[in-house]
């Protein structure tokens, strides 16, 4: 990837007919013009033949308006949109699984209700615990969990929605 001024991480909302291989041909949108998908979330929506992806990717807007146009020409997808520069709210889930030896629990548990977190499994010498929020929670809670030892951390990706009425047809 060429990186120059223009570049910025841009977050797409992909409507999609919830069909195997759709997945395939979209990431191999971005593959054939060799770019790396940062994060990808993909979930059925509220009607069971329409699936939502949340692609977030780093692009000039050049490139990524050529990509849009792309997807937008793929039989499958119903709609795309670049909600970069829109209001929207994003969210990311987080599982974390951290070191826990009992005598250390409550400092560990002091950091998850500063971050509205939960533990959602408590083991001999681990706990699990769940964040959800921005980039920022999620990297601000990882970085106070690494003193304690983290043993595993698997994370969601960007899901993100843009505020107010629906996007209607244009």
């Amino acid at each position: 990837m060429r990186w120059g001024v223009d570049v910025m991480r841009h977050i797409l909302a992909v409507l999609v007919e919830n069909q195997p291989g759709v997945l395939t041909r979209v990431s191999g949108l971005f593959s054939r013009r060799g770019y790396n998908i940062d994060s990808l979330a993909v979930g059925q929506t509220h009607d069971p033949g329409v699936s939502r992806m949340t692609i977030v990717v780093d692009g000039d807007d050049q490139v990524i308006e050529q990509v849009v146009k792309q997807l937008d020409k793929l039989v499958d997808v119903i709609d795309v949109r670049d909600i970069t520069v829109d209001e929207h709210v994003d969210r990311e889930l987080v599982l974390i699984k951290v070191k826990a030896e009992p005598e250390i629990r409550g400092e560990i548990m002091q950091i998850v209700d500063i971050f509205r977190a939960r533990i959602v499994d408590i083991g001999q010498n681990s706990l699990i615990i769940e964040c959800t929020g921005d980039e920022g929670k999620i990297r601000a809670i990882e970085n106070s969990l690494k003193p304690f030892g983290i043993q595993e951390l698997v994370r969601t990706g960007m899901i993100a929605m843009v505020r107010g009425p629906k996007y209607e047809e244009d």
